[in-house]
């Protein structure tokens, strides 16, 4: 019994894409992305056809497709080593609990001497341009839920993939704001009120509770170094908060240094996507609340407004008025 192609039809299409002269490799490349990241393993036959089938659309498709495809195909632990290549993608090595942070080249004295401001603002400019895939809810609500179900290792290795992805970041904390933030969360943690921090967390991060809750809660504490680390807080800071605000992680030694070396290679602009995924993963569950009730009353609306009959007051067609002044005229 020979094995169903992971997607059946793709020459057809091909085929029919030339003849009519639509362009639908961007749609098959997302839809072949989509459905292979919809199952956790693939046997070789699939991992085989989907390198296939994908580089041949790979460098055949506009820069918006191939990066819509590479962030989601870089949270996915199964992607084929010959696609995260042709992707530009590092593949991931389980025995690795923490990526090492890249090695930053010393600068030469010309460099150094001529080094300015403008040059850093113009770098930071190239990477917003650059860096503008806004996230759909879905999207968002997938990344948050592959993290928080992730383990601590790839947890570490999605929060190192996410610094080279493309998606959009949120803006960082005012600084004044952060400030007075961080100062109100250690002195949250140096008594233990994890209530009182979960608050001051939702906040200042614009987080919903049921998020902020899931984050300072997590048993393994990469989600509270993810979100400290989109605040700005200082290193140290970070260390004292970990010590003193849940005895579970603080009496760790293991945990502590763990944590604290994730937070230290932990790229800001990482931290920064993951919280614009927590805060548009909400959408997701808001719309489903919500957009169902409306539906249905717009329809019993309308149904209710076809079915109504108005009444309006007909004469009789039986009954003739009395026509008074042609009587008496006949009278005289």
């Amino acid at each position: 019994m020979t094995t169903p192609p992971l997607f059946s039809g793709f020459d057809g299409l091909m085929n029919l894409s030339r003849r009519e002269g639509v362009d639908i490799r961007p749609t098959l490349l997302r839809v072949l992305a989509d459905l292979y990241v919809q199952t956790s393993t693939h046997s070789e036959e699939e991992a085989r056809q989907f390198v296939e089938l994908t580089s041949r659309l790979i460098d055949q498709v506009d820069d918006a497709t191939r990066a819509a495809v590479r962030a989601r195909l870089a949270l996915y632990p199964a992607t084929p080593a010959p696609v995260l290549k042709q992707l530009g993608l590092k593949p991931s090595h389980p025995d690795r609990r923490v990526p090492l942070a890249r090695e930053i080249p010393a600068p030469s004295l010309s460099e150094a001497t001529f080094a300015s401001e403008p040059a850093t603002m113009s770098r930071e400019k190239q990477s917003r341009i650059t860096s503008n895939l806004s996230m759909q809810p879905t999207d968002a609500a997938e990344i948050s839920g592959l993290f928080f179900r992730a383990s601590s290792a790839e947890r570490a290795l999605i929060l190192h993939n996410l610094s080279e992805t493309p998606l959009k970041a949120s803006p960082r904390i005012p600084a004044f704001r952060a400030e007075h933030a961080i100062e109100a969360l250690e002195m949250a943690a140096f008594v233990a009120d994890v209530e009182n921090f979960t608050l001051e967390l939702s906040e200042t991060l614009i987080l919903p509770w049921k998020i902020a809750t899931q984050v300072v809660n997590d048993p393994t504490g990469e989600p509270l170094a993810c979100a400290a680390k989109a605040l700005g807080m200082p290193s140290p800071v970070f260390q004292r908060v970990l010590l003193f605000l849940r005895p579970e992680i603080g009496t760790s030694v293991n945990t502590v240094y763990r944590l604290s070396r994730l937070y230290d290679v932990l790229n800001e602009r990482s931290a920064l996507i993951m919280l614009a995924a927590w805060r548009g993963s909400t959408l997701v569950v808001t719309r489903a609340k919500y957009r169902s009730a409306l539906y249905d009353d717009e329809r019993g609306r309308t149904r209710s407004a076809t079915t109504q009959t108005r009444t309006v007051a007909q004469p009789a067609s039986n009954v003739v008025a009395p026509r008074t002044g042609s009587s008496q005229n006949s009278r005289r």
